[in-house]
């Protein structure tokens, strides 16, 4: 039994939730949001502020998709009414973020500067040289920018140098000499 699924989403005050077909629109001041109703998934509004994701049977598929459309349907709201920020620092002597219109230029000890255009639905800051924030209504596309910013230089674990999530936490390791026995 999906226990998500049957978790109540409570709408807050200036956001618009509207089902047309299988296609529920999620408006609020942030921006807009689409999540596509599967087949056997129902939404019940009935009670003022809160929305209801039932299935129509026990089937397995259904059973799967009902916890997936609850958190969807979820994330569309909490995106559209507060938004979502993900942020990144860059760690490394020399390593830094230029914003460049709404993309970031990296300088990560490449030869050449890497540009990162951020997906539909998401925007790119740079705070300062070592700080990047990505900001946005969808969270599928702050999470993917995000990734595709660190994607450029990972962290690696003997220094510690590349591009991290603020709340990563980077093992360490000790290198050979360091380890060695006397």
């Amino acid at each position: 039994m999906s226990r998500i699924g049957l978790k109540v989403i409570k709408v807050p005050a200036g956001v618009e939730v509207k089902l047309e077909g299988d296609l529920i629109t999620v408006k609020g001041p942030k921006g807009t949001n689409h999540v596509t109703l599967p087949l056997h998934i129902t939404l019940d509004q009935s009670h003022e502020g809160e929305i209801h994701v039932k299935r129509d049977n026990e089937l397995k598929q259904t059973k799967q998709s009902h916890g997936t459309t609850r958190a969807l349907l979820h994330n569309a709201i909490v995106g559209a009414h507060e938004g979502f920020t993900i942020r990144l620092q860059i760690v490394g002597i020399g390593y830094r973020a230029i914003q460049e219109g709404e993309s970031v230029r990296l300088e990560v000890g490449y030869s050449h500067p890497t540009v990162i255009a951020p997906c539909v639905g998401a925007k790119i800051t740079v705070e300062n040289p070592n700080n990047v924030v990505v900001t946005g209504y969808d969270k599928q596309a702050v999470g993917q920018t995000a990734a595709l910013i660190r994607g450029v230089r990972r962290p690696e674990p003997y220094k510690g140098k590349g591009i991290k999530y603020s709340d990563e936490v980077i093992i360490r390791k000790e290198g050979k000499r360091a380890g060695a026995k006397k």
